[in-house]
């Protein structure tokens, strides 16, 4: 299926389907564009003032740029049905990146990069980084369920900083500090240093550039623009065997980096999923890669493989239970409802109505 294109506009706009709610629909969008983030427009003065964590931990080290407005958009199988703000505004993702990542451990897989999600990561990968008692066991798997209890400090930053980490109170509650580190695989924990280290491992599977990677198999064929980028730090560049300098980007935008993308092509992505990995009768994703992602994880059943789910509605109590998401920092989200053959991508809005928006969506389009 390919994404039919709407024209673009700022305004909110829906073009409700037969049998689907249209006041409903535009009710949703509008109060997407109505209820913006509290998070400030500038960004670098935000994660400068210690929102993620405080000095000197919050050092910046990639890119950072100052944020737009509201905006987003719905497709319902593939159309344009509603759309609010500048949805062509390329702005930072923050942890959407760590879906993506999951994307890309699902081509490393299909390639026969990764051959067992379940074998130790220091059976493929031999950079000093699984060498340790403690690193040893870790797996691809755990890496992807954020259970790895990997144990270090990558491109200047600790694990530590995420450890005792309550998303659940981001940016107000009180992380970082140490405790004793359990058998990977055994506690679940959010945590960026972890997954940065789940990047560069598959930089080193893949033995080029992820951002390479992610264009040529799936931004290209799926018919995105160019405007997107991929980034890491200002130290995060390694030496790959017979060649030059490459960089490991980052799954999150907490000491600057990750994703800048805009709406469009993200719902692009979010309709690959929905279509379990398949673009115009192309496979992109290994076939059951899409479903793997969406089990839960034993330790938290509201994760999968670096993906949102809805398990007993613990994530969107409004929302289908069978919907997921990929979801980042500030008001970022790409929802997903198989049932209603729905993608929402919510930019910029404040986190405190997106259950509310993901409700009314839902009730403006009935499954099927």
């Amino acid at each position: 299926m390919t994404l039919h294109q709407e024209p673009h506009g700022r305004s909110v706009s829906s073009d409700a389907p037969p049998g689907c709610d249209a006041a409903l629909l535009e009710a949703a969008a509008r109060l997407a564009a109505t209820h913006e983030t509290p998070w400030p427009r500038d960004l670098r003065a935000h994660l400068e003032a210690g929102h993620f964590e405080p000095p000197p931990h919050n050092a910046i080290l990639g890119p950072v740029m100052p944020r737009g407005g509201p905006n987003g958009l719905v497709l319902r199988d593939g159309r344009e049905i509603a759309r609010w703000g500048d949805t062509r505004r390329v702005d930072m993702t923050f942890s959407v990146a760590k879906s993506y990542l999951a994307i890309l451990a699902g081509i490393a897989v299909g390639e026969g990069l990764i051959p067992d999600l379940d074998a130790p990561v220091r059976e493929t990968v031999d950079d000093g980084g699984f060498d340790s008692a403690q690193n040893a066991p870790v797996t691809w798997r755990m890496l992807l369920q954020n259970t790895s209890e990997w144990e270090g400090t990558l491109f200047g930053k600790s694990d530590v900083i995420d450890r005792n980490r309550d998303i659940a109170l981001e940016g107000r509650g009180v992380k970082g500090e140490p405790r004793p580190l359990k058998a990977p695989g055994t506690r679940w924990e959010y945590n960026d240093v972890r997954v940065n280290r789940l990047s560069l491992s598959l930089l080193r599977r893949f033995g080029r550039a992820l951002p390479e990677v992610f264009a040529e198999r799936i931004m290209r064929p799926i018919g995105a623009s160019t405007d997107w980028s991929w980034h890491g730090y200002d130290n995060s560049w390694i030496s790959l065997p017979g060649g030059g300098p490459v960089q490991s980007v980052s799954g999150g935008g907490h000491w600057g980096g990750g994703v800048f993308i805009h709406a469009e092509d993200q719902a692009r992505i979010g309709q690959l999923v929905l279509q379990d990995g398949v673009w115009d009768g192309r496979r992109l994703l290994p076939e059951g890669w899409v479903a793997q992602c969406r089990v839960p994880c034993a330790l938290n059943p509201r994760y999968g493989l670096l993906w949102w789910l809805n398990t007993g509605g613990l994530s969107f109590p409004s929302a289908s239970h069978a919907s997921f998401a990929f979801s980042g920092a500030g008001g970022h989200t790409t929802w997903i409802d198989p049932a209603r053959g729905l993608v929402a991508v919510m930019r910029w809005l404040d986190p405190a109505q997106r259950d509310r928006v993901l409700g009314m969506l839902g009730a403006a389009v009935p499954p099927g």
